[in-house]
């Protein structure tokens, strides 16, 4: 299963098609079953000392939340091969157009809700592994013929080259698994690429995965940093472009700083099998009002079928004052140090 949201639809893959979902939130009205049956019932009068009827605590139960309202929307074919399978799919920026990629190493992009195409290319020799909607209109595509390509509609722009600046590996391919774009802190106009590479074959002694950090306008390698012998499974970037949420194929979870990809977080085997998706929690609307006193917040789900929430507690940073403060003290105590060493020093 491979899904993307578009606003308030949702484009997931089944076997060889992409299914357009529509969903809405209710509120649902009136009271719940429990409040109603607590108003019909008039026990007899309980003597003093007697414990409270167990439909007690029931009828003061209120019904909370929401209710998902799903409407089916559109359905197409994205694959052709001879055992066709939809792999990716994503949305672009202003939720208009669907990138789908699949076996057949074909890139195809939809009209959205319509899902008239727009656009087909082949991009790989072999299955596409995963694709990324830039807002500038760029796409980037990874595949399983070990190469990475970014795409202005179906003209090729350049091949991505993450070993220029970082290790080389004669006897260990690396492919790519997983790419994204996000936005730099701080830079409105910023934008970087994220890459995952993986070993393309299975080791008795694997070797590390490795993060890949790009300049989203040049497209060079920024910064390539390993992240870990556990076989990278997918990847996701936060709305600021702060942090980096990672899954592996054995149920490992990790959040790394964007900037510097530094792991601040990590608990192993937290599913125990495979990680098909992660995702932060939103960082506009009801989203820092979740988070309370944590930084960030990862959901992450797997083939054991949970979904499971990481919270990254606040770093804890030292004050400005108080560095200001000790270096003072600093440059006192340095002054009456050489006073007492050197009598005719001051």
């Amino acid at each position: 299963m491979n899904l993307a949201l578009a606003g308030n639809i949702l484009a997931a893959g089944q076997d060889a098609h992409c299914q357009l979902l529509r969903f809405q939130t209710h509120q649902p009205k009136g009271k719940s079953k429990a409040e109603k049956a607590g108003t019909k019932e008039q026990g007899p009068r309980q003597r003093k000392g007697a414990a409270p009827p167990e439909k007690k605590s029931g009828a003061e139960t209120h019904q909370e939340g929401v209710e998902l309202r799903v409407e089916n929307l559109q359905a197409v074919q994205t694959d052709f091969s001879p055992d066709p399978l939809q792999k990716v799919v994503c949305c672009n920026h202003d939720n208009t157009l669907l990138a789908t990629g699949g076996t057949d190493g074909c890139v195809r992009v939809w009209k959205v809700p319509g899902l008239e195409k727009v656009l087909e290319f082949k991009a790989h020799e072999g299955e596409i592994e995963d694709l990324a909607l830039g807002p500038d209109g760029k796409l980037v595509t990874v595949g399983w013929d070990l190469k990475a390509f970014v795409w202005q509609k179906d003209q090729l722009v350049t091949q991505l080259h993450w070993q220029e600046n970082g290790p080389t590996f004669s006897n260990t391919p690396y492919r790519y698994q997983a790419c994204r774009f996000g936005q730099v802190p701080d830079q409105p106009t910023g934008l970087r690429l994220f890459t995952v590479q993986i070993p393309h074959k299975r080791l008795r002694q694997p070797p590390p995965c490795y993060l890949t950090a790009w300049d989203g306008s040049t497209f060079l390698p920024l910064r390539t940093k390993p992240c870990g012998h556990e076989v990278i499974s997918c990847l996701t970037v936060s709305e600021s472009g702060t942090f980096l949420g990672l899954g592996t194929v054995t149920g490992s979870v990790a959040i790394y700083i964007a900037f510097s990809l530094q792991r601040l977080y990590y608990v192993r085997e937290a599913h125990g099998i495979v990680v098909t998706d992660v995702a932060f929690l939103p960082e506009k609307g009801r989203g820092p009002e979740l988070l309370g006193s944590h930084e960030t917040a990862l959901f992450s789900v797997a083939v054991d079928s949970r979904c499971q929430l990481h919270l990254l507690p606040s770093r804890r940073s030292v004050p400005v004052w108080l560095l200001l403060l000790l270096c003072v003290g600093l440059i006192v105590m340095t002054i009456l140090l050489l006073q007492s060493a050197f009598p005719g020093f001051l």
